[in-house]
């Protein structure tokens, strides 16, 4: 398992924090600087079971040693096993959530071999099998994990609309420490 730096992470954190006590910072408002706890391993191993999946090294890392959620990219970093505890406003991002934690769904093979460009019209539920969702950008812009075939572990960007399905970043580590590097 690649081990991540708890208190590095969590101590930049708390850094961006002071330098944005307004919480200016796009997606600051939302997950506010802060990280729940690390999910125990008997947690993670058992929704890897129930879904029929591994998770990716690096991802699975993160949340086992670093948090389950909340500070991270984009308006924040989904958690694994439980909805957010404002999931009760009716975002977008939690319905995707839900719809990710239907049984089969991320076992699913992901159906893309190379990016999708450009609009994606009409966008299927196919599209994002095999694939969790991490972060949402807003405007039903999501941030997935790719979990199975040979593009596993990167980091992919679905919008729709505008900007297809495609690779923002070979994994979840860089994803995840650009965001805790950028000013």
């Amino acid at each position: 398992m690649e081990s991540w730096d708890e208190d590095g992470v969590r101590a930049r954190i708390r850094e961006m924090a002071a330098q944005d006590p307004g919480r200016e910072r796009f997606g600051a408002d939302t997950h506010r600087y802060e990280l729940t706890p690390p999910l125990p391993e008997t947690e993670i191993r058992a929704f890897e079971e129930t879904h029929g999946i591994d998770l990716p090294t690096q991802y699975r890392s993160f949340v086992a040693e670093v948090g389950n959620g909340r500070a991270g990219p984009c308006h924040g970093l989904m958690p694994l096993t439980v909805p957010r505890p404002e999931a009760d406003e009716e975002w977008a991002v939690d319905d995707e959530w839900e719809q990710d934690r239907r049984l089969g769904r991320l076992a699913q093979p992901f159906p893309l071999s190379e990016p999708l460009p450009g609009r994606i019209n009409p966008l299927t539920d196919a599209l994002p099998q095999g694939t969790l969702m991490l972060a949402e950008q807003g405007c039903g812009i999501f941030i997935r994990l790719i979990l199975n075939g040979p593009r596993t572990g990167e980091i992919w960007q679905i919008d729709p609309d505008w900007g297809g399905f495609v690779q923002v970043s070979p994994d979840f580590r860089t994803w995840y420490t650009d965001w805790l590097d950028s000013p």
